[in-house]
């Protein structure tokens, strides 16, 4: 990353032998380059993106993260934390990877409603967890991204539209702060670092456990619909008309999909916090569509949830490419229809309202735009690669995008500009002038990019 990227990078001060003082400074395993398996674990999720470090630490608790920390300090390194990878963009060159799996604690406590889970947790684990009290968080549509890291971006949850951003149903933080100091943040002891954490991304400090509100989940019904993609059309518009009125319980994502090889095909995917008669009175319209190839609806744990899209759960590469949709009606469907998605594999349309356009203490604040586009594409070669670019886009720019993203859709080639508001933004940087002044901290988007540094 170049300095006009990060105006507070400042070179790594890495004497002989220092690197290697990490075996000894925590208990967790360290890997340098050179070591056997560095190439491996320092990749991100997404193949795609070249990933540099200086070292890779796989934290054993709490306690090595305040050690690694004070570590870094000492060492004039940063550290960019990850539990695997996901959201990378690369800027990690001269820092210390922060691997936090094995941080994977996780306390319910069904009378309050309450979680508190380890930095590594991820979503699935969570779920399991929740379901056995009647329970739920707010997942997202992969059981393996990690709670922490989508409640750091805000987070789109299938049950958003109930209850809010992710980040809105976090209580409290635990986080070892820039002088290694571990501490809890919650509304009351620091409010302004706890509103940055709740969607301003991992500039801040590390997190090493966190609080949420846990919701009620007692019936669940969800599935996938699939059709021939001959369908496109009428399913598109029975969608439209579907989510025009669609009550906040019930959550639908429109699928156009072409696979490698494979003929192009249409599906809804949806949810529905409810019981099974109520979702089918209000997905009735579906049953006038064409006979579908597959129908997957049923009553489902709300550990089963990524089921639904059936993600993949290893590490492989792609681009993607994310937007906010003002509106998506007549015309829009017209739009998006009017040519092939190819060579892109996927156009996912997700309804959101209800609750996310509610008001929202956090740097995201409401959420007002009513849909989201979420553009995928597997670069299996640079001319792919270009194509697929390309034909995002094309998209981007004839459908009606608000010109505003949530963190968590931005790709390597954005900024945290192209997410926050002007003013959460001006915010984000004095919080993190205050809490990290040396800049110990990289995330995936810093928030600093772009801005003269203080006392330059």
């Amino acid at each position: 990353m170049s300095t006009k990227e990060n105006p507070f990078h400042r070179p790594a001060i890495v004497l002989g032998g220092t690197l290697s003082t990490l075996r000894s400074t925590v208990r967790g395993q360290v890997w340098l380059p050179g070591d056997p398996g560095f190439d491996h674990v320092r990749r991100p999720w997404n193949l795609a993106v070249e990933q540099p470090a200086a070292a890779v630490v796989e934290a054993a608790d709490a306690e090595d993260v305040v050690a690694l920390v004070e570590y870094a300090r000492r060492a004039g390194l940063g550290i960019s934390t990850q539990p695997n990878g996901h959201g990378a963009t690369g800027r990690t060159g001269g820092t210390i990877l922060l691997r936090t799996r094995r941080l994977d604690s996780i306390e319910i406590d069904p009378v309050a409603r309450r979680a508190r889970i380890g930095t590594g947790v991820p979503s699935g684990r969570l779920q399991s967890a929740a379901a056995a009290h009647g329970l739920t968080g707010l997942p997202g549509s992969s059981p393996v991204v990690s709670v922490t890291g989508v409640a750091l971006g805000g987070g789109l949850s299938w049950f958003g539209r109930a209850h809010g951003w992710v980040a809105d149903s976090v209580t409290a933080f635990d986080i070892v702060d820039a002088g290694g100091h571990a501490r809890r943040v919650d509304a009351e002891t620091d409010p302004d670092l706890f509103w940055a954490l709740r969607g301003g991304g991992g500039d801040f400090a590390v997190v090493t456990s966190l609080e949420v509100a846990l919701h009620p989940a007692p019936h669940l019904y969800g599935g996938r619909v699939l059709w021939s993609g001959e369908h496109t059309a009428e399913v598109a518009e029975a969608y439209r008309r579907l989510t025009a009125t669609a009550p906040d319980e019930l959550t639908a994502w429109l699928e156009l999909l072409h696979f490698p090889g494979s003929a192009p095909m249409v599906a809804i995917d949806l949810t529905h916090l409810g019981k099974a008669a109520e979702a089918r009175e209000l997905l009735a319209p579906l049953d006038l569509l064409p006979e579908p190839i597959s129908d997957s609806r049923r009553m489902l744990p709300v550990s089963e949830l990524g089921t639904i899209t059936a993600e993949p759960t290893d590490p492989g590469a792609g681009l993607s490419r994310g937007e906010l949709l003002t509106e998506f009606d007549e015309v829009t469907v017209k739009t998006l229809l009017a040519e092939p998605i190819a060579p892109l594999m996927s156009v996912q349309i997700r309804h959101l309202g209800g609750a996310f356009a509610r008001p929202s203490d956090s740097p995201h604040g409401p959420l007002t735009e009513p849909y989201a586009v979420y553009l995928f594409g597997i670069p299996a070669d640079p001319a792919t690669a270009a194509a697929v670019a390309a034909r995002q886009q094309a998209l981007a720019d004839t459908l009606p995008t608000s010109g505003r993203k949530p963190l968590t859709f931005l790709n390597p080639g954005e900024t945290a500009a192209d997410a926050f508001a002007p003013a959460s933004l001006a915010r984000l940087r004095k919080i993190k002038r205050r809490t990290d002044p040396a800049n110990t901290f990289r995330s995936n988007f810093p928030v600093s990019a772009g801005i003269t540094p203080p006392n330059s």
